[in-house]
């Protein structure tokens, strides 16, 4: 990956040892993960899925927002999603995120005594919920980066909430 010198990812990535740039610049997303599945399993098992869903992206948000943090997560998701090769491992990661997440759907339908028949929703909602989360992140940096990324996801799930 080049990282321009300017770029603040630059001394960060570079300071680190082991691995490259693209497997720390990636990395940083897999801490997310159980905090995701927290969320998700936190929430009321009687909630509509795509409710769930979104309010599990308010992780990512949270994140993004914390002091410190704020001047970072554009340049990493610009970085992310402009460079071919890390555009690519980080669609691989939002997969097993999803598949992660459509485990726990179904445990949770499960528990509640409403199992999923195996041509339900849960993957689709899933991937149309992580696919909003894309489509906010190219939104929100397209704007560059100006306003919330909480508001960016916020209008990519109402988009397609009001379309169903």
């Amino acid at each position: 990956m080049n990282l321009p010198k300017s770029s603040p990812l630059w001394s960060w990535a570079d300071a680190r040892p082991g691995g490259g740039r693209e497997e720390i610049v990636l990395g940083k997303f897999d801490f997310v993960v159980d905090d995701m599945l927290a969320a998700l399993r936190a929430r009321p098992a009687d909630e509509a899925v795509w409710t769930s869903l979104h309010r599990v992206f308010d992780v990512l948000v949270s994140l993004a927002e914390m002091p410190g943090h704020e001047e970072l997560v554009e340049p990493i998701h610009r970085v992310v999603l402009e460079t071919p090769v890390l555009h690519a491992g980080y669609l691989q990661k939002l997969q097993r995120m999803q598949d992660a997440v459509v485990a726990v759907l179904l445990e949770r339908a499960e528990a509640a005594g409403t199992p999923y028949d195996a041509d339900d929703p849960p993957p689709r909602v899933t991937a149309a919920a992580f696919g909003c989360l894309v489509a906010a992140q190219h939104s929100w940096l397209a704007s560059g980066a100006r306003g919330s990324y909480a508001v960016a996801i916020e209008r990519a799930m109402a988009t397609v909430a009001s379309r169903t």
